[in-house]
């Protein structure tokens, strides 16, 4: 069994965090003699899972519904795909999104040719949304 503080110095997740995914059903701990939180190497594990998906920008929510999944093997792993696609087509609804801004931010400070900022065509263009090439 480990402590919380073993659990935050292998996977990198602070105590706090841990015990919010505790608070919220995601991990599950075991309380000693001093009442104080043991986990499991299954815990461990599970932390380390919940590490990854959140850096990789899994919702909380998803990741309980993926941990829910890996907890049968027998349910179907279209499921996990489900999950896994709408994910990743958030993620580039967002990158084309960036793309966009990117452009945009790109154009109106290539368009500023002005010495001072009382004619400069960036604080312009931040001011009157009309003056942008375009949605983004």
């Amino acid at each position: 069994m480990y402590s919380i503080g073993y659990l935050s110095k292998k996977t990198g997740v602070k105590v706090p965090t841990i015990r919010y995914y505790e608070d919220i059903g995601l991990l599950s701990s075991e309380r000693n003699a001093g009442n104080q939180r043991r986990y499991s190497a299954q815990g461990l594990e599970r932390l380390s899972f919940i590490r990854h998906a959140r850096d990789l920008g899994l919702s909380l929510e998803a990741i309980r519904d993926l941990l829910a999944l890996g907890a049968d093997p027998d349910a179907p792993c279209a499921d996990v795909h489900a999950i896994t696609r709408a994910h990743l087509a958030d993620v580039q609804a967002r990158i084309a999104k960036l793309k966009r801004l990117e452009k945009e931010l790109k154009r109106i400070e290539a368009n500023c040719h002005a010495e001072d900022v009382g004619e400069c065509y960036v604080i312009e263009a931040l001011a009157d949304h009309g003056l942008c090439a375009g949605a983004h």
